[in-house]
């Protein structure tokens, strides 16, 4: 499939799918093998797996890189922070994934790099902060507050300073936005949330166009061990076929939602970048009222998790590794696929409730 004639959409569709040769199946088969017989790319499943290669190529092909996936999120992360020069200054935001910044505070802690964080939607105080640096780590939009950076002016700052940009892409995508055209080293996912879509995988992948960098990331997976299992693989690219039509329902979903919301009397502080299926929100009431919320809805979820095709909602300072500049009643809603008037509806009677307490 040549990729630079077709469309995001076909690309998710078709890429990464067997030779078509009498007999062949539709999809790539999950290899369930720890070993394989010698004279191929990889003889032990810890170095390679044909698994994993339909995955790649899919989300390779939507960022316009080279994928590598990983055995989760997080995963794929380490692997980039373990590129990084020991007691070298690494540039991250704020505001950011708990998991993503419990590894980069304890990796300062144990003196393996200098940790700077910044507002990453002020980019002059980015680029204050990125002199000397060796990594530039970037969420956009920024999870739970939903800030947006230039990625396109700190990767051109960066490159002409020589630090490396690693972006996390969750929250985007590739259909919303590509940080590799924009300058960026390196994009990193946590393909258990919108790429994969259904709730029911852990996964991660990074992303590059550059040998040198595929090359040391290869390398950090097999060392470290963090490889992807099969089923995992082919689950995310099932769910990948049908990233464009769920992604386009749950923005919708969202833009209309947000709007409501900001209307609200019980709700405060609406925010959405504009694109995407994430909300973030403060309730009337504070923190109290905020989880007793998310606790009384019935048709969307109340978990941690986000990305599915289910509306799901949490209070995110219920977790201790949540930055104390996130404001304790603040709410990260994930929009799905449900029909709008039914969520809103189930908005509607959880705020009737809680306002009787």
């Amino acid at each position: 499939m040549n990729g630079d004639r077709l469309s995001a959409e076909t690309i998710a569709v078709g890429a990464g799918r067997p030779e078509r040769v009498p007999g062949a199946p539709f999809n790539a088969p999950i290899t369930m093998a720890s070993a394989l017989a010698p004279g191929g790319t990889s003889e032990y499943a810890r170095d390679g797996n044909p698994a994993w290669e339909s995955f790649e190529s899919v989300l390779g092909a939507l960022e316009g890189g080279t994928a590598r996936a990983f055995a989760s999120g997080i995963a794929a992360a380490t692997a980039v922070f373990d590129l990084v020069p020991a007691k070298a200054p690494v540039v991250a935001p704020r505001h950011a994934y708990s998991g993503t910044l419990t590894q980069l505070r304890e990796r300062a802690r144990r003196g393996l790099i200098d940790l700077r964080l910044v507002d990453i939607d002020d980019t002059r105080e980015v680029l204050d902060a990125a002199s000397g640096a060796a990594l530039i780590w970037i969420e956009s939009p920024t999870n739970p507050m939903l800030e947006i950076a230039d990625i396109e002016a700190i990767s051109r700052n960066a490159a002409e300073a020589g630090t490396a940009v690693a972006v996390d892409n969750t929250f985007a995508t590739p259909l919303r936005q590509r940080p590799l055209e924009l300058g960026a080293d390196f994009v990193v996912h946590s393909a258990s949330k919108l790429l994969s879509g259904h709730s029911d995988v852990v996964l991660g992948a990074v992303v590059t166009n550059s040998n040198r960098a595929l090359r040391a990331i290869t390398v950090r997976r097999t060392n470290l061990g963090a490889i992807p299992g099969a089923m995992e693989c082919w689950l995310a690219t099932r769910g990948m076929r049908t990233l464009h039509v769920r992604l386009d329902r749950a923005e919708s979903n969202a833009r209309e939602l947000h709007k409501r919301l900001s209307a609200s009397r019980g709700i405060q502080y609406s925010r959405y970048p504009g694109f995407g299926t994430i909300i973030a929100f403060e309730v009337v009431g504070g923190a109290e009222m905020a989880q007793k919320l998310t606790e009384q809805s019935q048709v969307i979820v109340y978990a941690t998790s986000l990305g599915g095709v289910e509306s799901s909602w949490e209070r995110r300072r219920r977790h201790p590794a949540e930055p104390t500049s996130v404001p304790e009643g603040l709410i990260r809603f994930s929009v799905g696929i449900e029909d709008v008037e039914d969520i809103w509806t189930d908005i509607e009677r959880a705020l009737s409730t809680i306002s009787r307490y």
